[in-house]
């Protein structure tokens, strides 16, 4: 029997604790406008190129914090990516890493990445 299931990854969830405040965070560090619908008082979901996001203030506990990066953001300059984090204030974790990525944190403790695709 063929696999009815595709190679392909639909979105990703990021654990948040205060919906609101999240997607503000996440649409001001992509440049993206605020003007979506919270679904259901716990879901936004990121307009993104390609794998999606959404955020979800359900599922956020101490213990569904990303603790490693499950997916990085692209980029195609890290030198100007590291230093616009910086100006945002973003609480990064590393220097540019084999001049290719750099991880940060989210405001609620999630791990992310920037690589330089």
């Amino acid at each position: 029997m063929k696999s009815p299931i595709l190679n392909q990854i639909g979105t990703v969830f990021i654990p948040v604790s205060d919906i609101e405040k999240a997607r503000d965070w996440y649409c001001d560090i992509l440049d993206l406008p605020t003007d979506g619908e919270i679904q259901f008082g716990h879901l936004y979901v990121i307009p993104m190129n390609g794998t999606g996001i959404v955020l979800d203030s359900k599922i956020f506990s101490e213990e569904t914090i990303l603790k490693t990066p499950s997916f990085h953001f692209n980029t195609e300059n890290i030198g100007e990516a590291y230093q616009f984090m910086k100006h945002k204030g973003v609480n990064i974790m590393t220097e540019i890493e084999h001049h290719h990525y750099f991880t940060f944190k989210d405001p609620d403790g999630n791990h992310l990445m920037v690589c330089k695709c």
